[in-house]
């Protein structure tokens, strides 16, 4: 009986790819007239290519295939859920571990008197600028930190919680209450935003000449909690500024490699874009567009204050004027008026006056009175077709260097993209 059932084999069940690939290959046997009888001539290479088995059988899908088209451009609603350049976060850091309460037991000594440790240390939470984070998509509305652990017996401590790194671009300001803490305009720049809370003592701590055997352990402090605003105002050399449809993105698009969105209605730009205009010596001028600017601006209507901060940073303006308008000069007064009710000053930076659309039949009248009415020098182009805009990039390094020039000499760190 028992050699007998020792006789016996359990079935062995074949492995899913075992079995897929049999069947994949038993069908591509049995079509293999089907596959080459009423089509033309192939080669025997081919032949064998199709009929080896089924490693060479393609089964990827639709978008895996040769044929696939180039992958579409995110359009500015998309990428407005991207960018974001202002976020309120609750930062609560770590608590401290709370200290042991122990007698040092071992044979033969019976007085061996108190060992619990102190607990550790609750973690820090720590805001950092990284230049290579462009937005604050990525920073959390609320941030805790590791706690600290709690202390042991023989004398052992808790470990510490580690810090917390908050990653943040480049020209982040951090406020509380309306009240600027610190600007991070530095890579690597670090601001410690709450502290960590103490660990508790062990009862090794409270040892004494008159407390030979203490039973007291403390518990960790509660970490520190604060309520931060970030604001993002996008760092670059230069900023285009310019009222909804003056042609900002079309020249951005022209002389850099960025891609803004760009259409025939206004506020398609929805928020800063920077475009890195490259020179043969290696420099790069970072350039931003500005979403567009209407009358009142200052009193926050339409986009309002939330991105006149991004023109802060810029070092020098570049006033894009629509010659399609009636009277493009009263476009430029209405920039400067509502940049100085801003932030007063702030229109008399270094400055580049560019018409655009010159390509239209009516903008040469326009432009020479446009010239009459300005004393700047006015670079008229078209960011369209792509005409004169090699003058905008050689006067764009003009203004950097003197930019560089000017910070050298003491006024400041010359800022490099």
């Amino acid at each position: 009986m028992n050699v007998t059932m020792l006789g016996l084999k359990s079935p062995r069940w074949l492995s899913p790819d075992v079995l897929l690939g049999y069947i994949l290959g038993q069908v591509v046997r049995r079509n293999k007239v089907s596959l080459f009888s009423h089509s033309p001539p192939v080669s025997a290479a081919w032949r064998r290519k199709v009929t080896g088995g089924i490693r060479d059988v393609n089964t990827s899908c639709t978008l895996c295939a040769p044929g696939n088209p180039k992958k579409k451009d995110l359009s500015e609603k998309k990428l407005t859920r991207y960018f974001v350049d202002h976020r309120r976060v609750k930062l609560f850091s770590g608590s401290g571990g709370k200290g042991a309460s122990s007698f040092h037991s071992e044979p033969r000594k019976e007085w061996g008197g108190p060992d619990g440790g102190n607990g550790g240390d609750g973690g820090n939470i720590i805001i950092k600028a990284d230049k290579f984070v462009k937005s604050l998509a990525q920073v959390l509305s609320f941030y805790k930190g590791e706690d600290g652990h709690s202390g042991g017996s023989k004398n052992c401590y808790g470990r510490n919680g580690g810090p917390t790194y908050i990653s943040v671009p480049l020209g982040t300001v951090v406020k509380e209450e309306g009240q600027t803490v610190v600007d991070l305009s530095e890579h690597g720049q670090e601001y410690m935003a709450v502290f960590g809370g103490i660990g508790g003592k062990g009862n090794r701590f409270f040892l004494s000449n008159e407390n030979r055997a203490p039973m007291t352990a403390t518990p960790g402090m509660m970490g520190q909690e604060r309520l931060l605003h970030l604001e993002l105002r996008t760092m670059a050399h230069a900023g285009l500024v310019g009222f909804p449809n003056a042609g900002k993105s079309s020249l951005l698009r022209a002389i850099s490699n960025a891609k803004p969105a760009v259409a025939a209605y206004p506020f398609t730009t929805l928020n800063p874009h920077v475009g890195i205009v490259n020179y043969m010596d290696h420099e790069q001028v970072a350039v931003a567009d500005i979403p567009g600017i209407i009358q009142g601006a200052h009193l926050n209507r339409g986009l309002g204050i939330s991105f006149l901060r991004h023109i802060e940073r810029c070092r020098f303006l570049l006033y894009v004027l629509d010659l399609s308008s009636p009277e493009p000069w009263t476009q430029l007064a209405h920039l400067r008026y509502e940049l100085d009710q801003y932030e007063p000053g702030l229109s008399q930076r270094p400055q580049a006056i560019i018409a655009n659309k010159i390509d239209l039949p009516e903008a040469r009248e326009k432009l020479e009175t446009l010239k009459s009415h300005v004393t700047h020098r006015i670079i008229p182009l078209s960011a369209l077709t792509g005409q004169n805009t090699e003058e905008l990039i050689l006067h764009l390094r003009e203004l950097y260097d003197g930019y560089l020039q000017g910070e050298a000499s003491g006024e400041g760190k010359p800022y490099r993209w």
